[in-house]
């Protein structure tokens, strides 16, 4: 059985649209503990997305002995500081009026874990750079992705109207979307080929 230990309708679509079949069922833990203790320790936003789909998967593994899981993260980085989803449009207006004009990364790790074993894990990075577009222009993109954006870490969403306020782009799309497709792709051909040759689906537990 392949699971995959994350909510994300996003990421469930992209392993579906892969043909994978597999069950979902989202992760419980302390994210900003975890993080807060890795930053402390020297992480960065790399190392924290990495630690985060470690974490997932792992803890739905323990739940479903002989299951592949595949847990994963995504962090926004803004120079050292990382930043989160916001919780409400006034949140995400705060937090785009702060990435206007500047370069941030987004740091998209997965893990693949089967009991108490790490498989496989990697992280992919894109480079963002937003434009300085103006109040305007941030509310009637809002306006048009209304609570979509609450669901994504920078308050954009690139696959929607958010795009109109990015100047530049780096980077592979999926790790933009949240999931390293092809090297994830890679690692099940490598370590898990039977959850390949299974008809696509998607069951939630």
């Amino acid at each position: 059985m392949l699971i995959l230990a994350s909510a994300s309708s996003t990421r469930k679509a992209l392993l579906a649209q892969a043909g994978l079949h597999f069950a979902t069922h989202p992760a419980s833990v302390d994210e900003r503990t975890l993080e807060t203790a890795a930053i402390a320790s020297g992480a960065g936003g790399r190392d924290v997305a990495l630690l985060l789909a470690r974490e997932k998967a792992a803890a739905i593994a323990a739940q479903h002995p002989g299951a592949i899981v595949i847990g994963a993260d995504q962090t926004l980085a803004l120079g050292t500081e990382l930043l989160h989803k916001p919780e409400t449009r006034a949140a995400a207006a705060e937090q785009l009026d702060r990435l206007k004009g500047k370069t941030h990364r987004l740091h998209a790790a997965v893990a693949l874990v089967q009991d108490d074993l790490l498989l496989w894990s990697g992280v992919e990075t894109a480079e963002l750079t937003m434009r300085d577009f103006s109040a305007a222009d941030r509310d009637d993109v809002l306006d048009r992705e209304g609570d979509a954006i609450l669901s994504s870490v920078g308050g954009y969403r690139l696959e929607g109207p958010s795009i109109r306020l990015f100047e530049t782009v780096t980077g592979d799309y999926f790790t933009i979307l949240g999931l390293p497709l092809l090297p994830l792709l890679a690692a099940l051909r490598e370590h898990a080929p039977q959850t390949l040759a299974q008809p696509g689906g998607d069951n939630s537990l």
